[in-house]
């Protein structure tokens, strides 16, 4: 199914033509317009997901001053929206500075079709990321009033002023980005850019290109030098989420950057020197992983120098309705709704949800409440239902070790023994798979 929302702005007319009919295929919106002094006008109607900006408009002038004077508005109209430069090849270190300044990232002409769906697509997903994961107030974290928070809190004013490497640690919808900003923001690098990285979503072909870079020639693609999410974030803070989707091997490479302090683009030797904070995030028990052999030691003892633990919002239910009322106050604003308040049926039934989705599952429900509320009471009818999750009798529950060795096995069975194939369908390293074959005895 398409979705998304992408504005392109160039004043080449026929590259607006080709574009639109390329991504029309992949995205549920795509408008293009010639001239950069309809963006404002653009934004507050079309509310874009991803803005696709030329860096040049006016001819003979081709500095690109203009590009990054539209850059710096679209940031300030909406700072939501990501921006994709649209750049000649001459103009590489002028997209750089572009992306220090808060592009997503660039393109250059001519352009390579795939890969300019692949970075509107990733610059989607990151929009639509950011909305999940917005801060309560601009630029700020919500505490709350729970005790587990405020020892948080005191951890964090302690660490944040140091150098020290974090691994945030909590449930999904907890607000782990959210922390990491808060961490950034409250640093002596606020000053500079904090570059997020979802590990998850890094494929172990484009690993080494994305973190480190590549020179030209470096692959078939690789058509001008690029710089990785680690020169783009010297001075500032480097983001690791879901560093526990991270495939051994790969471990093994960040490892070797850590430790050196430095890293060597693709296709390159030059060693290049990295001044970055590490803060790393997960969901899943690494000690745990580091057991079974699927996550390195000498990595977690790397990334884990001061570890901060997000309680899911069920222990932290003296904020479920502090929050509940900052969503609701933000929502009706964006909807265009009276200012709302809650019923006595609606606080109680808030406060006895499991949220199971945590912060991101609340904010969800105020949305929809927001949406479907006719008055400017939000009743409990107007609140959905928490997700739930039901509880089998004891006698029906396994291991989660007996599940997953069973798991394998079948596996195993359906690929005929094709132990490669076997581990692309569990979403595993072949080292990891071997390990639990010897573990389970398989």
């Amino acid at each position: 199914m398409k979705q998304g929302s992408i504005l392109i702005v160039d004043d080449n007319r026929n590259i607006l033509t080709t574009v639109k009919m390329l991504i029309e295929n992949v995205f549920e919106h795509v408008a293009a317009i010639a001239k950069p002094e309809n963006i404002p006008t653009r934004l507050r109607e079309d509310r874009p997901d991803v803005v696709l900006l030329d860096m040049n408009f006016r001819s003979g002038i081709n500095n690109g001053n203009e590009g990054l004077f539209w850059l710096r508005e679209i940031k300030k109209l909406s700072p939501r929206t990501q921006v994709v430069l649209f750049t000649a090849y001459a103009d590489i270190e002028l997209a750089v500075t572009g992306i220090k300044e808060g592009a997503t990232d660039f393109v250059v002409k001519p352009f390579d079709n795939a890969k300019l769906i692949d970075t509107l697509t990733n610059a989607y997903r990151k929009t639509k990321k950011n909305i999940r994961n917005a801060t309560i107030h601009e630029g700020e974290m919500y505490w709350g009033m729970s005790p587990a928070m405020q020892d948080l809190r005191l951890m964090v004013e302690k660490v944040a002023a140091t150098d020290a490497n974090i691994l945030i640690t909590g449930e999904n919808g907890t607000g782990k980005e959210v922390l990491a900003k808060e961490i950034h923001r409250l640093s002596k690098r606020h000053g500079h850019r904090m570059m997020p990285i979802d590990m998850g979503a890094i494929t172990e072909t484009l690993f080494e290109s994305e973190l480190f870079g590549h020179t030209k020639g470096a692959f078939t693609d690789a058509k001008t030098d690029k710089p990785g999410k680690f020169e783009l974030a010297e001075g500032g803070t480097l983001f690791l989420d879901e560093i526990g989707n991270l495939s051994y091997a790969l471990q093994a490479k960040l490892l070797t950057a850590l430790q050196r302090r430095s890293i060597v683009r693709v296709g390159g030797s030059e060693q290049i020197p990295i001044d970055v904070r590490l803060i790393c995030a997960t969901n899943r028990d690494l000690p745990a992983m580091v057991t079974n052999g699927e996550f390195r030691e000498d990595l977690l003892y790397r990334v884990n120098t001061i570890h901060l633990h997000l309680p899911p919002l069920r222990e932290r239910r003296e904020d479920i309705t502090a929050l509940a009322g900052i969503f609701l106050k933000r929502y009706a604003a964006m909807y265009n709704k009276p200012e709302t308040k809650f019923s006595a049926g609606a606080m109680t039934k808030l406060e006895e949800q499991p949220w199971y989705g945590n912060i991101r599952e609340l904010q969800h429900a105020m949305e929809k409440a927001v949406i479907l509320c006719s008055g400017t009471t939000i009743a409990e009818d107007d609140i959905e239902s928490g997700s739930t999750r039901q509880e089998k009798p004891i006698e029906d529950v396994r291991t989660l070790d007996e599940m997953e060795r069973r798991l394998i096995e079948k596996t195993i069975r359906e690929c005929d023994g094709n132990l490669s194939q076997v581990a692309f369908r569990l979403g595993i390293s072949r080292q990891t798979l071997y390990n639990k074959i010897k573990r389970y005895g398989l």
